[in-house]
């Protein structure tokens, strides 16, 4: 008979229980599954949010450099474009028009066309200005129109 300390074989020989193996129990494993549920249920709605705030600056940006190269073309040319296929065939937008994020295609920019004063006497009609073509609506709750 040996003194000191029980191998493991003898432990569970001697306590009459059994020896547990290596893994996680089912109760376990649903909590843990609970938990990345959870986390991610919290997480996805920031996502979308963090995504559409994304697409709003692209669009701001691009509104943004497209009538500042349609007053440039305008004051350079003395005369405002025809359409905003003018702006890319004159080299103003090198990569060609750029997508509407809201709407997925470069066609469907809606444009202002006014009557442009270049002398006192002397009105040329053209595009002023420029919007998107999306009805939807802005985090802001604005129409991305309206932009």
């Amino acid at each position: 008979m040996r003194i000191g300390r029980p191998s493991n074989l003898e432990q569970g020989a001697v306590g009459g229980g059994r020896a547990r193996k290596g893994g996680f129990t089912l109760l376990e494993l649903m909590v843990v599954l609970t938990l990345i549920l959870i986390l991610a249920a919290i997480a996805a709605p920031s996502y979308r949010v963090a995504i559409v705030r994304a697409r709003e600056a692209v669009l701001k940006d691009d509104l943004f450099t497209m009538r500042k190269l349609i007053d440039q073309y305008t004051l350079d040319k003395k005369q405002p474009p025809e359409s905003l296929d003018d702006l890319v065939q004159a080299g103003y937008l090198r990569g060609g028009l750029p997508v509407d994020p809201f709407t997925g295609s470069n066609q469907t920019w809606q444009v202002d066309i006014e009557e442009v004063p270049l002398s006192p006497e002397q009105t040329v009609p053209g595009v002023v200005d420029v919007h998107s073509g999306s009805n939807a609506e802005s985090l802001e709750g604005t129409p991305y129109s309206s932009w």
